[in-house]
């Protein structure tokens, strides 16, 4: 019999990344009621169960784990030659990045692209987190980071290293110089980018002061947002010398004597479609002007 569910069979696709329906549902807008339903009409049709349920945990069957290789390896080959077909009738690229990025160190050169490269249309994307790049219709994304993400799937390439440090109100600054780093930080909130972030944890670390997580921390995806959050004095975060301004000004305090040199920022995009001349075009670029900028890490 001739498979022809081709819909559900990228639903199960999503599912098995997550394994979890909550988060494929939310991935692919649908409820997860419909997300179950699917994988139960693929599983009818296939005539075998490509996922082991039991009350919390849902995992792949044998064939589940075959299935999927096969699925993924045959998408992203047809995803390939669409990108490839659209270079062929006219160039645009998508591109995810946090407005923090975007507004603070891309905007000032992205001219030059445009002055460059008149013939490729550009779409600036605001990305607070690397979520699937296909499903957020992205062609590249730029994401800060350690660059350690276990992602298959995806190029990862260094743009530029951008060490983190402490960055505080001015009044909590003070606070710093006259009483210590570890007497204010131990009762400031954290303010992280997302769940599962493990900058704080990183930065405890370098500067020897033992973990221990606040049930006061609070998550401000909006990079941007968490600036003005910290000059409000709502908490103290980690940020690099793209808040040189407010530094400068004094609105903001970074504590120097620590940094997490291993952070910086990436450039994110799907194996197998770098060649493509859009891509390869913006990718060659953003390194080049990365490199004429230089390294500016306080």
């Amino acid at each position: 019999m001739r498979f022809r569910n081709y819909d559900n069979l990228r639903s199960f696709i999503v599912v098995a990344r997550h394994l979890n329906m909550g988060a494929a549902a939310r991935e692919l807008n649908l409820s997860k009621g419909a997300i179950s339903y699917q994988v139960q009409q693929l599983e009818d049709e296939l005539g075998f169960e490509v996922f082991s349920r039991s009350k919390r945990n849902l995992s792949l069957t044998e064939k589940g784990v075959d299935l999927l290789q096969v699925a993924k390896d045959l998408f992203d080959r047809v995803e390939r030659e669409i990108v490839a077909l659209r270079q062929q009738n006219g160039s645009r690229i998508t591109i995810g990045m946090a407005t923090y990025f975007a507004s603070r160190w891309l905007s000032p050169r992205l001219m030059h692209f445009i002055t460059e490269h008149p013939d490729i249309g550009l779409r600036i994307q605001p990305l607070v987190d690397l979520m699937d790049l296909r499903a957020n219709d992205l062609d590249l994304a730029v994401r800060w980071g350690k660059g350690d993400w276990e992602e298959k799937t995806l190029q990862i390439e260094l743009i530029f290293p951008c060490p983190a440090l402490l960055t505080a109100s001015r009044q909590t600054g003070q606070q710093i110089i006259a009483e210590g780093i570890e007497n204010v930080v131990r009762r400031q909130t954290l303010l992280h980018d997302r769940d599962g972030s493990e900058a704080w944890m990183d930065w405890f670390a370098a500067a020897g002061i033992e973990w221990m997580p606040g049930s006061n921390d609070l998550v401000i995806p909006d990079p941007n947002v968490r600036v003005q959050a910290v000059i409000d004095g709502q908490g103290i975060a980690l940020y690099d010398f793209l808040v040189e301004d407010e530094v400068e000004a004094g609105r903001l305090y970074q504590y120097r004597p620590v940094r997490l040199e291993a952070y910086g920022y990436y450039l994110v995009y799907p194996r197998g479609v770098g060649s493509t001349s859009a891509i390869k075009n913006f990718r060659d670029w953003i390194m080049q002007e990365a490199a004429v900028a230089g390294i500016k890490s306080g």
